[in-house]
């Protein structure tokens, strides 16, 4: 930890550094980016260099007394470029005030060039020449302290990062667009497990997704040079050129085409890729629909179009586009703005058939500011076309079984939520497909819908829990602290567009105990019991009567429901995890209380958290062994809480769903929920624990705390008053 602050205070102090330097220039922001990153570069890819170099001196062959002279090839297979005396880094500074140091760069630059094809006409040279001679000097030095030369890692591999991230912030190259955060490209390419194969990026920026690609061999201790082909697709020529050098100072080569993705294929990889990772633009509203109608990329069809012929929104079609370019056995893993994973309209549609494919493997919601340009949130989407659990015959049973018809017809329907502007029916063919903008009460034939804000419910659930009724009271006090079969209840908890009166996630259990206004809602109650079953739960209703005057009996009643195994799934069992059929769920993680605090704007995952992640999705593949092997390597090394979280949640070492944190969810309750992707809809809200203690008394509590305090800090004030007279005599 210590020496994480140390790099971040040498981060900042680089950065405040050239930036003062460009101040002191004729360049504008935007042009002294490629200048300092050019440098940056030289000085990362010398770290990376002397990391590997006496093991690759080690390594070469000799014959007759003499040893052959290294190659790029020796450094390529450890993750590095290869230097010659010219290039590096140390020579650079070492120059005197007399010497042309432009000059210097520039055939540092080219010698690198002569060596890596890729890399011809991209790394800046004659911007130098705008550079006063002193205060290249200046820079050299700076990016060359003598505190980094002591620290072990890859350090300026941080810093080159750092840079990245900090020209992103002062938008001195497209608003930032080029770079995506280092820990969702880390957890993408984990998640996708990017082993061997060919790795697509059709819009690439930076190229940060193919690095970390690699890393995930070089954990392996394997060479990603020789697992691992890139290709890319980028419309900014500046941003290639970022790519490339990227890819060129971690030790790696990429055919990086300048296109734009939308209307070119210059790899022409539809069905060939082993994986796709992106970070695409978000909502696009320019792409022209008649260029793509006939796009083999477009497996599902086009997504709605506007009255001026334009995609309405390119989210769909990037989508597309990812799934597309798979083969039979391959993954994708990509960002995408919140909010498309429950688009309507023709968004919907495309939606539908994508989940219907049983494709989608994971979905995993993002909070705010992790981007240095957006503060938007996002969602990670995973999809795997060789996931398991394939069904006995695709092509007849692919697809879900919607829900059991629903009564027609008037009813209170009060406590649902509709958006009264644009109202197409849904895929199922009924209810509204589309976001929600404000609370108003439907007919009944409009069901439940998706992507709506739950605001008004959760505060209503929270109303109902310091207003039970005296049947709910005594039913809690017999369920709360898992006092019933071991089993944790939850108490007026949200689902959908309903309140459940009690809940257990564990086996699917709704509980709900009816007054007596009851008898004049009782069409509303099956329409949604119908709908809460289709969800595949256990609706069981009692009278408050029952409750009250037969209450073991109706214990005895939950009790069977339950027995003789509270779920089949989701209560810990490896056997669970078997018998889940993975092609027809989709893994829901709502992941937004999960990050740290970088900068007071900034967030992102600390890599504890980042693991504890990618565990759950292990648990979730049956990999409990990787599980048990992580928890060990946190106890081993004093990471205590890291491991309590895990221990916390999956006290048992097998996958099941947590509340408020991931949920495995069957396509039939997707299909039930107009086919929303949104974690948050299914993995609910983890409850506070408000219900052991009422409010009141903890009020009273702490007011007569504060009286003591206060109390005591009088008598201090006249105990300090005498000893002040007893002293003045």
């Amino acid at each position: 930890m210590a020496q994480l602050e140390h790099i971040e205070a040498i981060e900042k102090r680089l950065w405040s550094a050239a930036d003062t330097l460009r101040a002191n220039s004729n360049f504008a922001a935007n042009e002294f980016f490629m200048p300092v990153m050019g440098l940056i570069f030289l000085r990362h890819a010398y770290s990376r260099y002397l990391a590997v170099k006496d093991d690759v001196l080690k390594s070469l062959p000799s014959r007759g007394g003499r040893t052959r002279e290294p190659t790029k090839e020796d450094f390529s297979a450890r993750g590095a470029v290869f230097l010659r005396p010219e290039a590096q880094f140390d020579y650079l500074v070492s120059l005197p005030d007399s010497a042309n140091r432009a000059d210097a760069i520039i055939k540092a630059m080219e010698s690198i060039e002569a060596d890596y094809e890729t890399l011809k006409g991209v790394l800046p040279k004659e911007e130098y020449n705008e550079l006063d001679n002193e205060i290249l000097g200046a820079l050299l030095r700076k990016l060359n302290p003598e505190e980094l030369k002591k620290m072990s890692g890859d350090v300026f591999g941080r810093i080159y990062e750092y840079f990245l991230t900090q020209f992103a912030g002062t938008k001195a190259h497209d608003g930032g667009e080029f770079f995506t955060p280092v820990s969702l490209v880390s957890f993408i390419a984990r998640v996708l497990e990017t082993d061997s194969g060919v790795v697509l990026d059709p819009a690439c920026g930076s190229g940060g997704m193919f690095v970390q690609s690699a890393r995930v061999v070089e954990r392996q201790n394997q060479n990603p040079t020789e697992k691992l082909t890139f290709f890319g697709m980028e419309k900014n020529a500046t941003t290639i050129r970022l790519a490339k050098m990227n890819l060129a100072v971690h030790g790696l080569e990429g055919d990086i085409a300048k296109a734009i993705t939308y209307y070119e294929d210059p790899h022409e990889l539809v069905g060939k890729a082993d994986f796709v990772m992106a970070n695409p633009p978000f909502n696009v509203d320019e792409i022209d629909a008649d260029k793509i109608k006939n796009d083999p990329r477009l497996p599902f069809g086009l997504p709605s179009v506007n009255d001026k012929g334009k995609v309405s929104n390119g989210n769909y079609v990037w989508i597309s586009y990812f799934y597309s370019y798979l083969n039979e056995h391959g993954r994708a893993g990509f960002v995408m703005a919140a909010g498309a994973e429950s688009a309507g309209r023709g968004d919907a549609l495309v939606r539908r058939k994508l989940v219907e494919t049983g494709d989608v493997d994971i979905m995993v919601s993002i909070r705010s500011n992790f981007f240095y340009t957006r503060s938007v949130p996002c969602v990670l989407w995973f999809i795997d076309r060789g996931k398991p659990g394939q069904l006995d015959d695709r092509a007849s049973h692919g697809q879900p079984s919607p829900p059991a018809p629903l009564p027609q017809g008037e009813g209170s329907g009060a406590d649902t939520l509709i958006d009264v502007q644009d109202t197409p029916p849904s895929p199922l063919g009924r209810g509204v497909g589309v976001r929600a903008v404000g609370h108003y009460p439907v007919r009944e034939v409009d069901h439940y819908r998706g992507g709506y804000d739950f605001s008004g419910l959760l505060k209503r659930a929270r109303e109902l829990r310091a207003q039970q009724t005296t049947a709910e009271m005594m039913f809690w006090e017999l369920v709360r602290d898992r006092r019933f079969m071991g089993l944790k209840f939850r108490r007026q908890h949200q689902y959908g567009d309903y309140v459940l009166d009690f809940y257990c996630d564990s086996c699917k259990l709704a509980v709900e105990l009816d007054g007596e206004i009851h008898e004049d809602t009782k069409r509303h109650d099956h329409k949604r019991d119908a709908y809460l079953t289709s969800c595949g739960l256990h609706v069981l209703r009692f009278k408050n009567s029952e409750l009250l005057e037969s209450t073991q009996e109706v214990f005895d009643k939950i009790a069977r429901a339950v027995s003789p195994s509270p779920s089949g799934r989701g209560v810990g069992g490896e056997g669970d995890v078997a018998a889940l059929d993975r092609r027809r769920h989709v893994l829901m993680i709502d992941a937004r209380n999960v990050y740290r605090k970088v900068t007071r704007k900034i967030n992102d995952f600390s890599p504890e958290q980042e693991q504890n992640l990618l565990a759950i999705v292990w648990l979730y593949r049956g990999e409990t062994k990787r599980y048990k092997e992580l928890l060990a390597y946190y106890r081993k090394n004093g990471e205590d809480e890291a491991a309590e979280w895990l221990e916390e949640r999956f006290p048992d070492g097998h996958y099941r769903d947590v509340e408020g944190l991931v949920k495995a969810v069957s396509l039939d309750e997707i299909a039930a929920n107009d086919w929303s992707l949104t974690p948050g809809r299914y993995v609910g809200v983890a409850e506070t624990d408000d219900g052991d203690e009422d409010f009141a008394e903890k009020f009273a509590t702490l007011h007569e705390e504060l009286r003591k305090l206060n109390a005591e800090a009088a008598t201090l004030a006249k105990k300090i008053d005498a000893n002040f007279k007893e002293l003045m005599g």
